[in-house]
């Protein structure tokens, strides 16, 4: 790097991901003598990320919305904020991130490092809006100067679809996991088996799935198993599911509720195995990565993205997507191991995310880029 102080913008739909996200590759951005921009919407993290040393800037941004005229407003808001600070280089996460943000950065000669973390439905989906989405993911991408996908059926997928050929691609680890922050905690042994999902609650998420097994499994097994949901409820998402639901489910004595939380390792510590059933187009699901780091089994479907964390019967159990009977019977095997058992294949999660899965990987190789460029 040379002697003037490169300006480095990142940006996201919102501050709550970059702080939890990639604090830590912001912080190992300024370490090497960058200055760090945090470009996002304005939300209760957007102070923590000026704590952390990076100058806030606020946009609007319509995360989960289609209306053409919001998005033609993010990206000219996009184009201001960078006409008007001279920013060298700008790291994308999130995808209308990396549609606008990208464009926008092109029109004032600003490189563009992108983040394609999973890709939701927009290649699954045939409505107007993912084909128009498609169209511009083909045209922002080609424009970017460096893509990493968090894993390969994405990288393929933009092969099949020839989107961004000619832009130089590397595979990252997810966003990995914070190896001394996730430490090892295993649950307590006092007969009741708990499991635990965290992410949106989002039916796309499998959490229907989740609930129907929760069902089944304490017909069988009674108060000896514990179902718990940690995560955003009532998001703006056409599968989000609404408060209502959570309360019926509640009420019903099969789920437990846990709201948000900062402190996620505290509620992974309690508990004897983490599920994530999910039949969206995932990046690497963070959930998955930081329980396996504190050495929880997993159990997930042979989903993109999800079926990277597992291998089958070694750390924990893949399923069939969208399958019931299929989770059911994964869980249940959870619930008739010994508790040493479980410990067991919790050690060797964590073994799995020490050696594919650490933080330090993915900070390494965006520093590599960015002094690339």
């Amino acid at each position: 790097m040379d002697e003037k102080i490169k300006i480095i913008g990142i940006t996201a739909n919102t501050s709550w991901y970059l702080y939890n996200f990639r604090k830590n590759t912001i912080l190992a951005i300024i370490d090497e003598g960058f200055e760090v921009f945090a470009i996002a919407p304005k939300d209760d993290y957007s102070g923590k990320l000026e704590e952390l040393g990076c100058k806030f800037i606020h946009i609007d941004i319509d995360s989960g919305g289609t209306n053409p005229v919001n998005d033609l407003a993010t990206f000219y808001n996009f184009y201001k904020i960078y006409r008007s600070n001279s920013i060298d280089v700008v790291l994308n996460f999130t995808p209308k991130n990396n549609i606008y943000s990208t464009l926008a950065a092109k029109l004032v000669d600003i490189k563009s490092i992108n983040n394609i973390a999973g890709l939701g439905t927009l290649f699954i989906s045939e409505s107007f809006a993912s084909k128009i989405a498609r169209i511009l993911y083909k045209y922002s991408q080609s424009k970017a100067d460096f893509i990493f996908f968090q894993n390969e059926d994405d990288r393929a997928l933009f092969k099949s679809h020839q989107i961004a050929q000619n832009v130089k691609s590397d595979r990252l680890p997810g966003s990995g996991a914070d190896l001394s922050r996730f430490i090892v905690s295993p649950a307590s042994d006092d007969g009741v088996v708990r499991f635990l999902l965290i992410a949106r609650m989002l039916f796309d998420k499998g959490i229907g799935q989740y609930v129907e097994a929760a069902r089944a499994l304490k017909s069988k097994y009674g108060n000896n198993v514990e179902f718990r949901l940690l995560g955003f409820l009532d998001v703006d998402n056409p599968s989000a599911v609404t408060k209502a639901q959570m309360n019926a489910w509640v009420d019903e004595g099969v789920i437990n509720y846990l709201g948000t939380s900062d402190n996620v390792e505290a509620e992974i510590a309690q508990v004897d195995c983490m599920v994530l059933p999910s039949y969206y187009r995932e990046g690497v699901p963070k959930s998955l990565l930081e329980a396996g780091a504190m050495g929880k089994p997993i159990v997930t479907t042979d989903n993109v993205g999800c079926r990277e964390t597992v291998d089958n019967g070694f750390n924990g159990f893949i399923c069939e997507p969208r399958s019931t009977k299929s989770l059911t019977d994964a869980l249940d095997k959870i619930i008739s191991m010994s508790h040493s058992e479980r410990l067991k294949l919790g050690m060797n999660s964590r073994h799995k995310i020490e050696n594919e899965f650490d933080e330090k990987i993915v900070i390494k190789k965006y520093l590599l880029a960015l002094n690339s460029l």
